[in-house]
């Protein structure tokens, strides 16, 4: 890494450590145990994928010892590793017996939220994003034991079976958002404002994959080998699937798909040939078509593609602080502010660049990991200058914070990076043991 690289990093690293501790909060409300909040105007929020991205950066940080900037413990004198499995705690807590289980909770609501309410009336919302097992694989990792997390077999095997009943479409074979409400990327216009049930996203699909193969390994620590294989199979053939519907062979590159396809009858018309094919692709590019590379989804060839067309491309993806959210030259890219709907329609969001890191090592794209390592240090390193703090997403073209800030989460994901680059291993390696 260049001098001004290694100074940011430096800045960075600085500011991570004196800000995390106050991200680390004990349960309040109707969240009984520790939790992580993403930091900035989060406090009291316990996300699904935020928990986790918090946890994957904080374990990097910690040493051998399990010391944060050689404290064992935060202020509360927990040591850091409580938090991590009091989110997992929060989120079967909160579990209703059916699975379901929202996206979200936060300490300051009184009553019941939204999204429970509503299921408990029979209609069906998103649930918690595909990162449950995960977070559950990658403590367990840590701790090098996944005997811990055997008290939640029974609840984590309903979250998979609920996911199976009300979000798998079971003719293309991947998995749907049933509406645009609180589905990561919020205002993703492959999903945002389109009828419910009829996306099948990249981004759901691509993190269940590893879902599915983190909840196979617990339950196969857990003597339950069956489920295991079941969860397995399911993993291969939902990779088959986002690689015969998603991948385009015109524009090489990944996309969401429309599934609400199918033959309309309408008196004698419509007799002959039908709609043989079982979806369409939502020709929109966004940041979510690298993540196939991120979940070893990607052939070796489909990689080369991606690498050598898209993230390389500066009228595109590649902008002077990272990859865009949304390609530059889609009609609806834009960068203002905007809160719920958060804006993926362009801004730089740390959470994508790690993930294009991530799948640009996996496919041993060093040089074009590098570059976006230094990028990102950069974007943060020049906030921290100008600013004194870092925020939740940015201009790419200026690198200007567009809002939030103090926001920490998953902006400490460029140490990741960094680290990584040094031949550290990746948190990924944990979840995998």
């Amino acid at each position: 890494m260049t001098t001004e690289t290694t100074r940011y990093e430096r800045m960075v690293r600085e500011w991570v450590l004196g800000k995390l501790g106050r991200t680390f909060k004990e349960g309040a409300g109707r969240l009984k145990f520790p939790f992580i909040d993403p930091g900035g105007g989060y406090e009291g929020n316990l996300w699904d994928w935020d928990s986790f991205w918090a946890v994957y950066a904080t374990l990097n940080l910690l040493d051998k010892d399990g010391c944060l900037a050689g404290k064992a413990r935060a202020d509360t004198g927990r040591p850091w590793l409580d938090y991590a499995e009091g989110n997992i705690a929060n989120f079967f807590d909160r579990q209703e017996k059916d699975g379901y289980l929202p996206p979200s909770f936060v300490t300051w609501m009184q009553e019941e939220s939204y999204e429970i309410v509503k299921h408990r009336e029979g209609e069906i919302h998103n649930m918690h994003k595909p990162f449950l097992a995960r977070q559950m694989a990658l403590v367990s990792g840590w701790k090098n034991d996944k005997g811990w997390a055997a008290q939640y077999k029974d609840g984590l095997a309903a979250y998979f079976t609920r996911y199976e009943a009300d979000y798998f479409n079971t003719r293309c074979g991947l998995y749907v958002w049933a509406d645009d409400v609180m589905i990561g990327m919020d205002n993703d216009p492959a999903t945002f404002g389109r009828p419910r049930f009829s996306t099948a996203n990249l981004f759901l699909n691509c993190f269940m994959v590893p879902e599915l193969r983190a909840g196979a390994s617990l339950f196969a620590a857990w003597g339950d080998a069956a489920h295991a294989a079941a969860l397995r199979e399911k993993a291969d053939r939902l990779s088959a699937a986002i690689r015969a519907e998603c991948w385009d062979r015109r524009d090489r590159f990944f996309y969401s798909a429309d599934v609400d396809i199918k033959t309309r009858s309408y008196h004698w018309y419509h007799k002959g040939l039908g709609v043989f094919w079982k979806t369409l692709p939502i020709k929109i590019r966004v940041w979510s078509g690298f993540l196939p590379m991120w979940a070893g989804i990607a052939s070796a060839e489909e990689a080369a593609a991606l690498v050598d067309l898209h993230v390389r491309d500066e009228k595109t993806f590649m902008a002077p602080y990272g990859i865009c959210s949304l390609a530059m030259d889609e009609k609806m890219f834009d960068l203002r502010e905007t809160n719920n709907p958060s804006n993926w329609l362009g801004p730089i969001w740390l959470v994508a660049q790690y993930c294009v890191f991530r799948g640009l090592m996996r496919y041993g794209y060093r040089e074009q990991a590098t570059d976006l390592c230094a990028r990102t240090l950069r974007l943060l390193g020049r906030d921290l200058e100008k600013t004194g703090t870092l925020h939740e997403y940015y201009n790419p073209f200026t690198g200007e914070p567009v809002m939030n800030g103090d926001f920490v989460n998953w902006n400490v994901l460029a140490l990741n990076m960094a680290d990584e680059l040094r031949g550290k291993p990746s948190m990924e390696d944990l979840i995998c043991n």
